[in-house]
């Protein structure tokens, strides 16, 4: 299983993210090139991107199965203050040249919020903006994140989401990204995956998919909410993520955690062990809470 989560990306970049990744027993990574809130960004290091790429590489962790998400600011479906829409297309080129330099494949894009636009506007609206974002010699592919529909988000479904890219110019270059705390909130039971990939393949291909962010959720089937839960600690349940996590179509495809922290500590160490036993561990908390109490400058 190709498996990992959420990290860092401090002083030491690409190389400090795989290390955590590593010492989380993961083969595989997500990360922020800076903090998804803000524009603030360090130059990449060309230095500490050739040390990565060598860790990784003594380590099993193939570069071409590792994510970078853009930040939240980028709204590409409003486009009423055109200078703001403007930003967004432009700060996104930025980072997809951040993650060009760092040889990194995929970036994950949250689509939009329409706020006051009519959704059909706001679709195209994010087609046009991924259209000057993208062309011919854009080396990484961006890849749709399924939302919750909380607020005015878009790409809260499959019709969406083919809407966008049946607008798109260079569909090759574009894939998309499952988040199953979003899916179970916009209204997916994830009991029945098995019938949700049926029609996502039908209406889009599966070949699309190229990540799968694995969260449990803390809301019920259609909440528009968007509140991860822990591994098997929410409403979606452990075993129906085992059956996301281990489904035979999807075996190829990177899976990244994005659980919450349990107090100061982060759980993905614990949690991929869990995934990896296909076991759930009713104690996570505490055995988290001893783990990092035993092992203090982990």
């Amino acid at each position: 299983m190709i498996i990992g989560s959420h990290v860092n990306f401090g002083p030491e970049q690409l190389l400090g993210s795989a290390k955590t990744a590593i010492s989380y027993g993961a083969n595989t990574f997500m990360f922020y090139t800076g903090a998804p809130q803000n524009t603030i960004r360090k130059e990449i290091d060309a230095n500490l991107t050739k040390m990565a790429h060598e860790y990784m590489l003594a380590n099993n962790i193939d570069i071409n199965n590792v994510i970078c998400h853009a930040p939240y600011i980028i709204n590409l479906a409003n486009k009423e203050k055109e200078d703001s829409w403007n930003f967004s297309i432009s700060f996104l080129k930025r980072e997809i040249n951040r993650i060009t330099q760092m040889g990194v494949k995929y970036m994950v894009i949250h689509p939009g919020n329409a706020l006051k636009l009519d959704r059909e506007v706001a679709l195209h609206n994010i087609a046009d903006a991924l259209n000057l974002i993208v062309n011919a010699e854009t080396d990484a592919m961006i890849l749709l994140e399924t939302m919750a529909g909380k607020g005015s988000e878009c790409g809260v479904n499959i019709y969406e989401l083919k809407k966008i890219l049946s607008y798109i110019n260079l569909p090759d270059k574009f894939g998309l990204c499952l988040d199953t705390c979003h899916l179970n909130d916009s209204g997916i039971d994830i009991a029945k995956f098995a019938d949700y990939l049926e029609e996502l393949d039908k209406e889009i291909g599966l070949d699309k998919v190229k990540c799968i962010h694995v969260n449990d959720s803390k809301n019920a089937i259609g909440a528009h909410k968007d509140r991860h839960a822990n591994i098997g600690y929410g409403t979606i349940g452990f075993a129906n993520l085992i059956n996301v996590l281990y489904n035979p179509k999807l075996k190829d495809v990177p899976k990244i955690l994005e659980t919450p922290w349990i107090g100061e500590y982060p759980p993905y160490k614990l949690e991929i062990a869990m995934i990896k036993d296909k076991k759930f561990n009713p104690n996570l908390e505490q055995d988290l809470i001893n783990y990092y109490k035993s092992n203090p400058n982990f």
